[in-house]
């Protein structure tokens, strides 16, 4: 029997792991695009990108602990570009391999500002080679815009703030991440840039970018103005890599293609499961809402399950886990657990001790985002997980100061 398991990345790596580990002993073979072995992602964004903050990108395991230790066989430096599941094929540059298990953990790409290619100085950051070049313009002292104020973008622009370095976030939306988090959050985010310093361009768009001897040296904004700048970072969003399985048969959802599965993370075809940034699951416990997560702890516990069931999808079963993810902004830390689809938001915004919201539907509590609160997140993701009542939950952060 062979596992193929496509997508060097935290699920991959961590359904290769997890065959092992439950005492698969068959072939393992892993595909991935990038000529890196496995690392980590979320730095990229945060540690990599500070100054005082490591210089290289260090895999999750050595060459020989992935060849030797685990039995893998890589084949890295190429993605994946066809999928045959009537004869059980992966094909990789003209290789075919077969397959009895699938995992499929291609991950997301980042997508990139129309008219930007070709021009030096324009980034997206999903890799670590794009890490390295933001980190190079930064260190350079680049005057920088940060197109798109999500996450990746904010923490571009902590990274500029650290190195005393004018930074303008534009934001086509009234406030940053109101689709993600709702307004009071987004309005809390709005001025964390504004108190670092960060310029914030809101309910503005960026045109184009302006060039000499392809080498970008402005950005122009919908109001007329140009923006100078060195260094320009594509914060605008991913979409699912998937564009190798068209035609495959794998069912992709109708509006961003992503791998729709359900709660087993299985895609409907035989011995075909799909993990991370590239899979639709079906959630229990939010009333089986489906998810397409971005997250590193959902990942790594979608790759695990993933090849558990693509090896032995009898005692598969459905994945209930509460989403958390975090992130790094101007030295705050912001948590969030649960989902933001809510039917209801109540905030606190104590200045001396952080920030808390909490996101009801029905009488559950569903979702909790905390700044500065560290100790707390936790607690919240553990109500989430039991199912727990809304009220009981608004009376917890009560007695932790949370509500006002």
């Amino acid at each position: 029997m062979t596992l193929v398991v496509v997508g060097a990345s935290l699920a991959g790596l961590r359904a290769v792991e997890s065959a092992r580990r439950v005492g698969y002993d068959g072939r393992i073979v892993l595909i991935g695009a990038e000529e890196q072995l496995p690392y980590d992602r979320p730095p990229l964004s945060k540690a990599f990108l500070d100054p005082d903050g490591p210089a290289s990108v260090e895999p999750f395991r050595s060459e020989t602990e992935l060849r030797e230790d685990l039995g893998v066989e890589l084949m890295l430096g190429a993605p994946a570009d066809g999928l045959d599941t009537e004869v059980r094929e992966v094909s990789v540059s003209g290789t075919m391999v077969r397959y009895e298990a699938l995992v499929l953990a291609t991950g997301a790409t980042a997508r990139r500002f129309p008219g930007s290619d070709g021009c030096a100085g324009v980034h997206t950051l999903r890799t670590a080679q794009d890490a390295a070049a933001v980190r190079a313009g930064l260190d350079r002292g680049a005057r920088t815009v940060v197109i798109g104020a999500g996450f990746i973008g904010s923490e571009v622009a902590s990274a500029a703030r650290k190195r005393g370095l004018p930074v303008t976030v534009v934001e086509t939306l009234d406030l940053p991440l109101v689709r993600s988090v709702g307004r009071q959050v987004g309005s809390v985010c709005a001025d964390l840039h504004r108190a670092a310093g960060t310029d914030l361009r809101l309910s503005t768009q960026v045109m184009r970018l302006e060039a000499a001897d392809g080498v970008v040296t402005g950005v122009r904004l919908s109001t007329g103005e140009v923006l100078p700048a060195d260094l320009v970072v594509a914060g605008t969003g991913v979409y699912p890599a998937t564009r190798w399985l068209e035609g495959s048969g794998v069912p992709l959802h109708e509006r961003d293609r992503g791998v729709v599965c359900d709660a087993t993370l299985s895609t409907g075809l035989s011995g075909v499961y799909a993990a991370g940034d590239v899979a639709h699951v079906v959630n229990p416990l939010f009333d089986d809402e489906s998810m397409r997560l971005e997250h590193w702890t959902n990942a790594a516990e979608q790759g695990a399950a993933a090849a558990r069931h693509a090896l032995d999808p009898a005692a598969a079963r459905p994945l209930a886990a509460v989403p958390y993810f975090w992130s790094d902004w101007y030295g705050h830390r912001i948590q969030f657990v649960g989902t933001s689809r809510a039917e209801e938001v109540v905030v606190a915004v104590p200045a001396e001790a952080g920030f808390t919201a909490l996101y009801r539907r029905g009488d559950r509590i569903v979702g909790a985002l905390t700044v500065d609160r560290p100790r707390e997140i936790m607690k919240y993701r553990r109500r989430i997980a039991a199912r727990g009542s809304w009220a009981e939950a608004v009376a917890f952060a009560a007695t932790t100061g949370a509500v006002a």
